[in-house]
């Protein structure tokens, strides 16, 4: 086993090494063309990645993975930043050898100071120009007149002052509260909803909780069922905006399905699934009122 770091902006988790089809190749290339792939993908092509079972979750530029095996070009891994019930060291999954690079000695993403991109997109230059997702986080190597030098998996690049938080440390990052979680979550209004998608490129119901959680201090498990078993109970009566909602079967007493991010006034603020686009809803009358079962929260209250 050998710890390796992700060199494409995006990198897609597939339940198999031959979980890809044909139509796939811009995603599990190196650079990977997120847009590319999601633009050559139809509605029943985005649906089986779900219902075929081929996607598990995603990575981004810079996440550290642990490599248990690899075959046939493909290195079977465990994603410690994710947890997950499916393995106690992380969320594990097939990704492409050649998304992966060694991590380099000088790489102090735990210690040093830290970049993450804070907008949707930013544009990294360096010797090939990177378009990274929101929430990439990368080392600081120096603070210039509007742009900020960083270390990447393979060296270094420019990123746009403007377009990132810097931190002492990414233990020292910004803690937000329910509140921000919900203004976060705000920004992605009308992004289609991507099977495992854990990008702004796509997410999907779980990625994005996580995600607008990971944007405020809060690593909790990547997937719903997770979750729900996770943070803080709350009562149903007692709900505020960032707590996290969960959705089962059988009118709220089967298997939980579905999480979205409470965003106050009996509504919900969500992706929801193939074909649609991440939304605010009011509850009332729908079937997620029905299927409602239980709530989470990780924020804490801002400290003043």
């Amino acid at each position: 086993m050998d710890n390796r770091l992700v060199n494409v902006s995006v990198a897609t988790v597939w339940t198999s090494y031959n979980s890809p089809r044909d139509l796939d190749v811009a995603a599990i290339s190196s650079p990977a063309d997120i847009n590319c792939w999601l633009e050559g993908l139809t509605y029943e092509t985005r649906l089986g990645l779900c219902e075929q079972n081929l996607v598990q979750t995603q990575l981004l530029l810079g996440e550290e993975v642990i490599v248990v095996e690899e075959k046939e070009n493909w290195a079977h891994v465990i994603i410690p930043s994710q947890h997950s019930s499916k393995n106690k060291n992380g969320y594990p999954g097939w990704v492409p050898s050649s998304q992966l690079v060694k991590c380099p000695l000088n790489w102090n993403i735990n210690e040093g100071p830290v970049v993450i991109v804070k907008n949707p997109k930013a544009s990294l230059l360096s010797d090939s120009n990177i378009e990274l997702s929101y929430q990439t986080i990368l080392p600081l190597i120096q603070e210039g007149e509007g742009k900020v030098l960083v270390r990447t998996p393979t060296g270094t690049g420019l990123l746009n002052s403007d377009e990132v938080f810097i931190y002492e440390s990414k233990a020292k990052r910004h803690k937000g509260n329910g509140a921000d979680i919900v203004a976060d979550g705000e920004e992605f209004l009308n992004l289609p909803y991507l099977w495992g998608g854990m990008s702004s490129y796509g997410y999907d119901c779980s990625g994005f909780s996580y995600s607008m959680c990971k944007a405020n201090g809060y690593i909790i498990p990547r997937d719903a069922h997770d979750q729900a078993k996770a943070g803080e109970k709350i009562n149903l009566e007692e709900i505020k905006p960032g707590d996290l909602l969960f959705f089962a079967y059988e009118e709220g007493k089967g298997s939980i399905h579905h999480v979205g991010i409470y965003y106050g006034e009996g509504k919900l603020l969500h992706s929801p699934n193939t074909g649609k686009t991440v939304e605010i809803i009011p509850l009332a009358g729908t079937i997620y009122e029905r299927e409602l079962c239980a709530a989470r929260r990780y924020w804490v209250e801002s400290e003043a």
